[in-house]
């Protein structure tokens, strides 16, 4: 395998609630969230497996992504996600499978909103590039293609190929 997709997506609109962990997404949230599993599928960015938050709001972006998908693919909920560094996102996608194409991560700003501009080697599309330097919102969808293993994923490793927020 030649090449791989990592997919960072950052969970969608949320509300507060007395525990950060049980936020709720919103119900623009909800659609929202949706609509990042119709364009995931439009697109062909088709996941070989989901690594999650366990936060409410990141499932829940999640189980309303997959709902929209002819194929959804396994879940996994990642404990370290949660955590919102980007050396913990870093030991999350190192620790996937050799054998994975397309590796989604279903986080949290600032470590997703980081780890893609640490991860972007310049060299992608322009316009893609540019919205990343304006952030990171809620609801965002990063493709990255990397040259090598996820367990080499590093800072300049990826060529960002869209930054997107569906539904928006």
């Amino acid at each position: 395998m030649d090449s791989r997709r990592l997919v960072l997506i950052r969970h969608a609109r949320a509300a507060n609630a007395a525990v950060d962990r049980d936020r709720p997404l919103t119900a623009d949230g909800e659609q929202h969230a949706a609509a990042i599993g119709a364009w995931l599928e439009q697109a062909g960015v088709l996941p070989d497996l989901v690594l999650v938050s366990p936060a409410l709001r990141a499932q829940q972006t999640w189980q309303a992504a997959a709902s929209s998908l002819t194929s959804p693919p396994d879940v996994s909920v990642e404990e370290r996600i949660y955590d919102n560094t980007v050396d913990d996102l870093l030991a999350v996608i190192a620790d996937a499978p050799d054998h994975l194409a397309t590796l989604v991560v279903v986080g949290h700003n600032p470590s997703v909103g980081e780890f893609a501009a640490a991860l972007d080697d310049g060299e992608g599309d322009a316009d893609a590039r540019n919205a990343l330097e304006s952030g990171f919102p809620a609801g965002a969808v990063a493709v990255f293609s990397l040259a090598g293993q996820f367990d080499e994923a590093g800072d300049g490793t990826g060529t960002l190929t869209d930054l997107t927020v569906p539904g928006n």
